[in-house]
């Protein structure tokens, strides 16, 4: 079997050596340029060796204290694509840009609805352990797909999750009582919809697991799903339509906006 190549890995690293050579030309040490971008040497020094993804902000004052002409920022779009596993990386540069996003989740809150503390439970509790580094870039990144619920223009969301999620308290008590009032913000935004699948019900269309469906700007239908061993995306149009019936069908199976809300409700007072 052939090695298969990390580009984020690859691209962090490309980008460090960049931004260290730049910095040796304008004469910085790696505290200096800490102190004038307002990050630490550690920092710097993790940016640089290819260990951690550099935000945005700190780009753009790099690339203008070091001189770099627009070089160091021409790197964003590569870096922002780095920021995910291989295996989501297609799926999150559609998400950015999308129209409209359904999903249906039977073990987890959607990812776009997560709170920072849940998230980092939930990476935290990866296996293999992932390190403090790569954990924090993937919490990060994470948090930054969230821009899409206050996009302009809007995309219109749509959620439908398990009952049993509200029962889960991942990341403790408190975490998740957090986690349950961010989900009831989030439901009462104009362009989302969350409605939960209750647990009573003996049988619904979703028993195949969770899935999420996409149109991009160009009017493109796509589907995604994951599991333990992959990931697949699908744009074949007659399994796309057949994922689509699927979920009207489990959007009617599910509880109704206002339902959901006073289950979660129900839910977070028992937490």
């Amino acid at each position: 079997m052939s090695e298969q190549i990390d580009y984020g890995a690859t691209t962090l690293r490309y980008f460090g050596g960049q931004m260290k050579l730049f910095r040796n030309r304008a004469g910085l040490s790696r505290a200096e340029l800490g102190d004038r971008t307002g990050y630490s040497e550690a920092t710097v020094a993790s940016i640089e060796q290819g260990r951690r993804m550099p935000q945005q902000e700190f780009v753009e004052k790099t690339d203008r204290i070091l001189g770099a002409d627009g070089l160091l920022r021409a790197g964003l779009p590569y870096l922002l694509q780095s920021r995910y596993p291989t295996w989501f990386r297609d799926f999150a540069l559609l998400e950015a840009d999308a129209v409209s996003l359904y999903s249906y989740e039977n073990h987890a809150v959607p990812g776009l609805l997560q709170t920072e503390e849940h998230v980092r439970a939930v990476i935290s509790a990866r296996c293999p352990p992932l390190n403090r580094e790569e954990i924090e870039n993937r919490i990060a990144a994470r948090v930054d797909r969230q821009k899409l619920l206050e996009r302009e223009p809007c995309c219109v969301l749509g959620f439908v999750v398990e009952e049993v999620v509200l029962r889960r308290p991942i990341g403790g008590r408190e975490v998740h009582r957090g986690q349950l009032r961010r989900l009831l913000e989030c439901a009462e935004m104009r362009n989302v919809s969350v409605q939960i699948m209750p647990t009573r019900r003996e049988t619904h269309m979703g028993l195949d697991g969770p899935f999420a469906l996409l149109e991009t700007p160009d009017g493109r239908n796509v589907a995604y799903s994951e599991g333990q061993s992959g990931s697949f995306l699908v744009s074949d149009r007659k399994r796309v339509s057949v994922l689509a019936q699927r979920y009207g069908i489990i959007r009617a199976q599910a509880l109704p906006p206002e339902e959901s809300a006073h289950l979660i409700e129900q839910a977070a007072g028992e937490t």
